[in-house]
C-alpha cells in the first residue's frame, strides 16, 4: 500500500509554475476584475454583458441591422444561445427581429429606439468603467497590452507609431 504524503511533503515537491501558466493565471485573474467592473454598471438595468455586447453591435450597424449569425460571429465571448438571447432583449423592447423578402431563411435583427436610449444612457458609465480599470496604466502601457493581446488572439497587431 503506497503511503499518503503529507501536503507539506508534496507542495516541496512542486515544480515552479511555467510563464505561460503564470501568464494564463494572471490574464484569467484580469479578465475577472474586468467582468466585475461592468457587471456592476449593467447589472442594474437587467443587462448581461454578452446582450450589451448585442445591443452595441446592433448600435454599429445601423440602419440595416445584421442577420443572426453575423452578430454571432462578432461576439467578444462566444454565445451559443445568441438566438435565445435575441429573444431575450426583444422581449424587454430592445431588438427587433425581421424576415427579409430576397431571403426567408435570414433573420435580420436591429436595435430599436429603446435599445438606442439605454446605451445612450449607459455610454457615460461605461467609459467611466474602462478608465477605471485601466488607471494603473498609461497610454503606452495600454498600447502594449492591446498589441499583446492581439498577438495571443493570432492577430497581427497595427503600429500606430
Amino acid at each position: 500500500m503506497a503511503r499518503a504524503l503529507s501536503p507539506r511533503h508534496v507542495s516541496s515537491r512542486r515544480r515552479p509554475a511555467a510563464p505561460a501558466q503564470k501568464a494564463l493565471v494572471s490574464l484569467y485573474r484580469a479578465a475577472d476584475r474586468v467582468k466585475g467592473y461592468f457587471e456592476a454598471v449593467l447589472e442594474p438595468h437587467g443587462l448581461t454583458g454578452q446582450q450589451y455586447n448585442v445591443l452595441r453591435i446592433l448600435r454599429g450597424a445601423e440602419p440595416d441591422g445584421l442577420a443572426t449569425l453575423t452578430i454571432a460571429d462578432r461576439m467578444i465571448e462566444r454565445a451559443p444561445g445568441i438566438t435565445r438571447m435575441i429573444d431575450r432583449l426583444e422581449a424587454k423592447g430592445w431588438v427587433a427581429r425581421e424576415r427579409r423578402r430576397g431571403d426567408r431563411r435570414c433573420v435580420h435583427c436591429r436595435v430599436t429606439r429603446r435599445g438606442l436610449e439605454l446605451l445612450r444612457g449607459l455610454d457615460r458609465p461605461v467609459d467611466e468603467a474602462d478608465r477605471a480599470v485601466f488607471a494603473s496604466l498609461t497610454r503606452k502601457e495600454l498600447a502594449q497590452l492591446e498589441g499583446l493581446l492581439d498577438r495571443v488572439q493570432g492577430r497581427r497587431a497595427i503600429s500606430k507609431a
